[in-house]
């Protein structure tokens, strides 16, 4: 039964509003391609490495047919219509040639445009079905291993710049209890264009995303779950200029989670919103095949805005981010909406109102693993004070059925934290949850008290805000523009990457998309 009583015709209607405010964004994507998805297409197709500059054969390649031909009939036709043309034995000869103009691009017609669907469709299906198998992996190791004993999931991140300290760290936090291990990317990698090569060891705040880190840390939580006896997942982030490219890494090198909000790099990277719109639905195509549990970002709008009077946005933006989800083939399973637990402390009452849209949150979405984000915003660097406040998030998790709960640090906004302030901060979450994970079965807030009353309140203005989205002219686009997500003002026309996006021209082909479309 519901512990807030919601009104089932208010669910519906947030519901519909917000597949009307989707639909429009989904034809949008639908209509366009960018450099991203079309170098992703080449990765299924096999492409890899990259050139003594450290620039990716995918952006020589895929820049050399743009250059030459265009973008809007993608580059499937004019690069598979070159290799049967015999312009090259192999797609990473043909990149290299055509890195030094020494390979000549068209579009082809007729029966050479039927050859080159097809040999560039049989190409991408291999791709795809390595995808398959690794998911297929997956699933026999946690029958082989069994899965974390229990729910929420221990989120726990690990970011040092080297992913060979990187790796030790993971599997002493996986000893430690954490059954998910978040591996955070270098300070502006979304910002860039391309996905570094190879095993790096030296970053910013973070370790570089790429296809070598991702198989290497992978092979080390696979030794850690044979050690332990329990599938250890890896999480990553799918976000930002090359959103599709870290998708197709991610699925072939079987990782389980990936950060992948959809409107998170418009308003927080300044990434251009057609140009994430159309790469994120690719790419959750891609982890929908790959079986990956993405988590959204809606966090993040309450470290710039007020947690208490934007709270309507985050439900808002949930009911968007199902939307997509599931229209790019994403189950409820998958769907790790985010939410945090970021209310003034101060606040009178402030515990009963993140308990008011955490339950808020797990009633809408029952069968979503929702991911439950720990205090930053008022964390003063008073430990003692922050080390109480996790606890008390920790609670708020166990209350209220959070399906990912990412370990919160007392150190937050003083130091990097130590690893003996990863033990004590595990310590605390073992503690609340070991203490109070069955309190959630006898936990009813008052009919009509602080709790109800306030997530209804919620549920209202998000319905408001969504009627007002759907009124506007260019509907989402234009809400997200004037501010509404985040206070931060992110017009269609402006951003980065734009330059990247290019409208589907009649005849556009592209094997990737046709085949996750059917699938």
């Amino acid at each position: 039964m519901s512990a807030l009583d919601l009104d089932p015709t208010t669910i519906r209607q947030a519901r519909e509003l917000a597949r009307r405010a989707g639909e429009p964004i989904v034809r949008m994507a639908r209509e366009h391609t960018t450099v991203a998805v079309e170098r992703a297409t080449l990765r299924l197709a096999g492409l890899a490495g990259a050139d003594a500059e450290g620039t990716p054969w995918v952006n020589r390649l895929a820049d050399a047919v743009r250059d030459e031909v265009g973008l809007e009939h993608g580059v499937a036709l004019p690069v598979w219509d070159a290799l049967l043309r015999g312009e090259a034995d192999d797609l990473g000869a043909l990149a290299q040639k055509a890195a030094v103009g020494s390979v000549s691009f068209r579009l082809p017609t007729g029966a050479d445009a039927d050859r080159a669907r097809t040999a560039s469709s049989a190409v991408v299906a291999e791709g795809l079905a390595r995808i398959d198998r690794r998911r297929d992996e997956r699933e026999q190791l946690i029958r082989t291993h069994g899965d974390a004993p229990s729910k929420p999931w221990i989120y726990l991140i690990v970011a040092t710049g080297d992913i060979r300290e990187d790796i030790p760290q993971a599997q002493q936090a996986a000893r430690e209890g954490a059954d998910v291990i978040a591996v955070i990317r270098s300070t502006g990698q979304s910002l860039l264009d391309y996905v570094p090569e190879g095993e790096t060891h030296e970053g910013f705040a973070g370790t570089y995303a790429t296809q070598e880190n991702f198989r290497l840390m992978r092979a080390a939580l696979d030794e850690s779950s044979r050690e332990l006896g329990r599938y250890v997942r890896l999480t990553n982030y799918a976000s930002g200029l090359c959103m599709p490219e870290i998708a197709v890494l991610a699925g072939l090198e079987r990782l389980d989670m990936m950060l992948n909000d959809s409107m998170y790099g418009i308003l927080f990277r300044d990434i251009n919103p057609v140009r994430t719109f159309v790469d994120q639905r690719f790419s959750r195509q891609v982890h929908a095949r790959a079986g990956i549990i993405i988590n959204t970002g809606e966090d993040n709008y309450l470290t710039t805005a007020d947690a208490v009077e934007a709270a309507h946005t985050v439900t808002t933006s949930q009911l968007l981010n199902e939307y997509f989800a599931k229209e790019a083939g994403l189950e409820d399973w998958q769907l790790g909406l985010g939410h945090a637990f970021e209310i003034d402390p101060d606040l009178p009452d402030s515990f009963c109102l993140e308990l008011a849209h955490a339950m808020l949150a797990r009633e809408l979405f029952p069968d979503a693993p929702l991911k439950w984000m720990p205090p930053t915003r008022h964390m003063t660097g008073d430990v003692f004070r922050g080390y109480l406040l996790d606890g008390f998030f920790n609670l708020a998790g166990a209350l209220t059925g959070q399906g990912i709960l990412l370990v919160g640090m007392m150190t937050e906004a003083v130091v990097t934290p130590w690893l003996s302030d990863r033990d004590l901060a595990l310590r605390n979450v073992r503690y609340v949850l070991e203490a109070a994970g069955g309190l959630r079965e006898d936990f009813r807030p008052a009919p009509d008290g602080l709790i109800v009353t306030r997530a209804r309140q919620v549920l209202g203005e998000s319905v408001d805000l969504l009627t007002r989205i759907t009124a506007h002219e260019h509907g989402l686009l234009d809400a997200i523009a004037d501010g509404t997500f985040g206070l931060m003002r992110r017009p269609a026309d402006g951003g980065r990457g734009l330059d990247g996006v290019a409208e589907k021209a009649d005849g556009y082909h592209n094997p990737a998309t046709d085949l996750l479309e059917e699938s």
